[in-house]
């Protein structure tokens, strides 16, 4: 299916030096690997002029002193701290002025962000998302863009993720409950 570029965002999520660099905190060599078909994307949807959204995943040092439940440092470590080159989009990624970038502090890119203000407002009801990691933030966002009814579509060969069945969980769980997927040579846009 061809995608209208006036109504279609491309959602790159955390491509990050934390996660693919390898010296992030939390560096997963698939993330690295995902950079240049991220990258592919992100053109296809520029030769297109549609929407490019730039996710980072960002904790304030003290964003999990006092939570009851649930703490992410606790569970990751310490990672993509606020105001630290971890927390930085990795340098090989084409990234310009004209993008809007969302800064996020969990996994679902919608929660407590201007992601669906800023889709809204530039008329976007479907999304090619991208990015790391593919059973994380990836899938969160999608499943939270799905619920708002945005037409989530998973680009599966343009993922990273920490092992190859996190990785086909996603995907498969994008497919079967609220989403579509796709690889990059079947991207078109009319």
């Amino acid at each position: 299916m061809a995608y209208n570029p006036e109504s279609t965002a491309i959602i790159v999520v955390d491509m990050q030096n934390g996660f693919c660099h390898p010296d992030g905190s939390l560096y997963a060599p698939t993330s690295e690997e995902a950079i240049e078909p991220v990258n592919e994307v992100i053109e296809a949807g520029r030769d297109a002029d549609a929407s490019i959204v730039f996710t980072r995943d960002v904790h304030p040092p003290e964003q999990f002193d006092d939570v009851h439940y649930y703490d992410e440092f606790e569970r990751w470590g310490e990672h993509v701290v606020e105001g630290t080159w971890d927390a930085e989009l990795v340098d090989d990624l084409d990234v310009r002025d004209e993008d809007h970038i969302v800064v996020k502090h969990t996994y679902d890119a919608f929660y407590r962000t201007d992601l669906e203000g800023h889709l809204d407002t530039h008329g976007i009801d479907d999304l090619l998302i991208c990015g790391t990691l593919a059973n994380v933030c990836v899938l969160h966002t999608a499943g939270s863009a799905g619920l708002r009814d945005y037409r989530p579509v998973v680009v599966q060969d343009a993922l990273g993720f920490i092992e190859e069945d996190h990785r086909e969980y996603a995907v498969e769980h994008a497919d079967w409950l609220f989403g579509e997927t796709t690889d990059r040579v079947d991207i078109e846009f009319q």
